[in-house]
């Protein structure tokens, strides 16, 4: 069996006016978070986003998906496909969704405080999608 090659992987916790930014990698399977966005502008954000992905180079991204308490959609989900579908669209990353439910609660406990986790939240969305990979 082949080994599963290395990527870098950045991982976007979608807010509409804040946007957690994570990195990992297949190598280490460690999500680490980067940064947030402070902005509600589309173009800013875009323009932060294609100079993240242009310093990192990463093979394929991931978004969290906003789902109910019971894994059904709601109105934050179909928010979150269409920031998937515009990183995709606008720099031809493949983008993968992951469930993001309980991400910032968890984020919060991990950095003890209710300060700005939305980073941490991200991170937490990576380890996730790191940890279902299959073995190497």
């Amino acid at each position: 069996m082949r080994a599963m090659p290395e990527e870098t992987l950045l991982a976007f916790d979608f807010g509409e006016k804040k946007l957690g930014i994570a990195i990992g990698n297949t190598l280490t399977r460690h999500a680490r978070p980067l940064e947030i966005i402070f902005s509600e502008v589309r173009d800013v954000r875009f323009s932060r986003i294609a100079a993240l992905l242009k310093e990192w180079q990463p093979q394929r991204v991931v978004v969290g998906l906003a789902l109910d308490a019971d894994g059904g959609e709601q109105p934050a989900t179909a928010r979150c496909r269409r920031f998937a579908n515009q990183l995709h669209g606008r720099f031809g990353v493949t983008v993968e969704l992951v469930d993001e439910r309980g991400s910032s609660m968890e984020a919060q406990r991990l950095l003890g405080t209710h300060d700005a986790d939305d980073a941490m939240a991200a991170a937490v969305i990576l380890q996730r999608y790191l940890d279902k990979l299959p073995a190497p």
